[in-house]
């Protein structure tokens, strides 16, 4: 398969906060606090660059107030961005508590992110394009969602393959489950994480939930952290790959990580098992830095 990653999702400014210590109600708590370019879209297009896909382009929706510096860091990572700039609303803004273990809980203000709309998107778009891949976040709001519906309608008449990735359980959960998997119904390719899959399936098991997903999606791979990732097709788990041991700084964007450089491994020949080795690899490189984007070289 050759031709570009068009990536629909959100360009969001992380404000990544790592506390060692719990933190500390009604008073202070020391940390260590940086603000970086991220957003689950942004990042998986940037990881799709950082390994090996030439053509990643990124439709996002961004306000006036940090749309030129995103556009740069977008640019310097490889991608192409086009970003569409709001008047209204601020750019999305995510401020990551990341503890001592390197687990992170996400405050989330989706500013501009999830006022993408119909008129944002041109089947032109797709023009060169071999894989859509749509950001979960994008399915959380009503004119995000007809966007998201509308591209993936486009891509099927035209028969460019799609990947999801269901981005958010606290999400999913709030919204409906049943609504979330109608709304993704058509998609190509589901790349959850083990909590996104158990909900979306009712099954604990990250295996069984990754089988019953491919019943309704014809491949799906599920990442499990440290633990690696599997892979369904047809009902069945028909791999599991292992990650790479590392030290753990910061979990934001381990799962952009992993979807990035599954799709360019995809996008590239690669088997479903290679490819989810590929997406380990990358998610083991991105929990040893601050941040979800690659780090540089």
């Amino acid at each position: 398969m050759s031709g570009g990653l068009l990536v629909v999702g959100d360009v969001v400014t992380d404000v990544v906060v790592r506390h060692r210590a719990p933190l500390a109600r009604a008073t202070d708590t020391a940390a260590e606090i940086r603000t970086l370019p991220g957003g689950a879209g942004a990042n998986a297009a940037c990881w799709a660059a950082r390994s090996g896909c030439r053509d990643v382009r990124l439709l996002a929706r961004v306000g006036t107030d940090r749309a030129s510096w995103h556009e740069e860091r977008l640019t310097a990572a490889g991608v192409r961005p086009l970003l569409v700039r709001d008047e209204e609303a601020p750019t999305a803004t995510v401020v990551a508590l990341v503890d001592a273990a390197a687990e992170r809980t996400f405050l989330t203000d989706s500013g501009a992110a999830l006022r993408l709309e119909r008129g944002d998107w041109s089947p032109h778009l797709l023009d060169g394009v071999s894989h859509l891949h749509l950001s979960g976040y994008l399915f959380f709001a009503g004119p995000s969602r007809e966007a998201a519906s509308q591209a993936m309608a486009t891509a099927r008449k035209r028969g460019v393959p799609v990947s999801v990735d269901p981005a958010s359980a606290g999400f999913i959960e709030d919204s409906g489950v049943s609504g979330f998997l109608a709304a993704v119904e058509g998609a190509d390719v589901l790349l959850p994480n083990a909590d996104e899959a158990a909900l979306l399936t009712g099954r604990p098991d990250p295996s069984d939930a990754a089988a019953e997903l491919s019943r309704g999606f014809p491949l799906v791979a599920v990442t499990l952290g440290a633990s690696g990732a599997l892979v369904a097709a047809s009902g069945r788990t028909v791999a599991r790959v292992s990650a790479p041991r590392v030290r753990a700084v910061d979990s934001t964007g381990a799962g952009d990580a992993f979807t990035g450089a599954f799709l360019a491994a995809r996008l590239s020949g690669a088997t479903p098992a290679a490819a989810a080795s590929a997406g380990c690899r990358a998610g083991a490189e991105a929990v040893t830095v601050p941040g979800g984007r690659p780090p540089a070289r």
